[in-house]
């Protein structure tokens, strides 16, 4: 990513709609998945500046890696923890060990190779274990805001569920996310083409819009793992060894 996107993700991760909607959408999706407890093994792959490592240790031991320096500076900071550089798909840590959840949240959209590194990823998995994976979703809604975030690619739940098949994983839930706030996601990209618009699509919003859109967003944590939403600004699956 560009290093500005670094710098803005580690100044709003925690008071920015997005990511404090999808930390709580995050959360109810493991709790649905591991059950209750505090005693789960958990990695984080691609911690960034370590927005969501301290939610992950709710739910047990967390180990985290990152493939940028400064990054992995601010999560040290943040988390107290050892986050290690890693890279994906060749360049993992933790090679010894074996975890009941990964977490790849946003992450695989930056790395070429995605196939490979959930194959990589599957290897760190004990037999029960299950890789939760957040990705941007429709290759449509392509933007400026992906190129500067060095994204390979949007995914639909097909194209996603296609890759984790091929890295011989099997698809035990999947669903769009972010649907609400779809429509006028999709009409804002369409004026900034139309307009030429260059404004970054991460910015803080005023206090009362900020947090009436993560009101909004986060309401989807009671339909997430219950149900699929056919459409939504992003994509979520669980994935297992087949």
């Amino acid at each position: 990513m560009d290093r500005s996107v670094y710098d803005r993700m580690n100044e709003l991760e925690a008071r920015h709609w997005w990511f404090t909607a999808r930390r709580a959408i995050i959360a109810t999706l493991i709790r649905r998945e591991l059950g209750g407890g505090t005693d789960k093994s958990i990695l984080e792959a691609g911690c960034g500046s370590g927005g969501n490592l301290s939610m992950l240790r709710q739910f047990g031991h967390v180990d985290a890696f990152e493939y940028d320096e400064m990054a992995r500076q601010h999560a040290t900071e943040k988390s107290g923890l050892d986050i290690r550089f890693g890279a994906l798909p060749q360049e993992l840590p933790f090679e010894d060990r074996r975890y009941d959840l990964i977490g790849l949240f946003d992450v695989l959209e930056h790395v070429e190779a995605d196939t490979a590194s959930l194959s990589a990823l599957a290897g760190l998995l004990n037999t029960q274990g299950k890789i939760l994976v957040t990705v941007p979703a429709f290759p449509f809604l392509w933007s400026k805001h992906d190129e500067r975030h060095h994204h390979f690619r949007r995914y639909t739940r097909a194209s996603l569920e296609q890759a984790a098949r091929e890295a011989g994983l099997k698809v035990s839930y999947s669903s769009y996310f972010n649907m609400f706030l779809f429509p006028l996601a999709v009409a804002a990209r369409a004026l900034k083409r139309l307009t030429g618009s260059d404004t970054p699509d991460d910015r803080l919003p005023a206090p009362m819009l900020n947090s009436l859109l993560a009101r909004v967003f986060g309401f989807e944590r009671r339909l997430l793992g219950r149900i699929r939403l056919p459409v939504g600004l992003s994509l979520a699956a669980v994935l297992e060894k087949a």
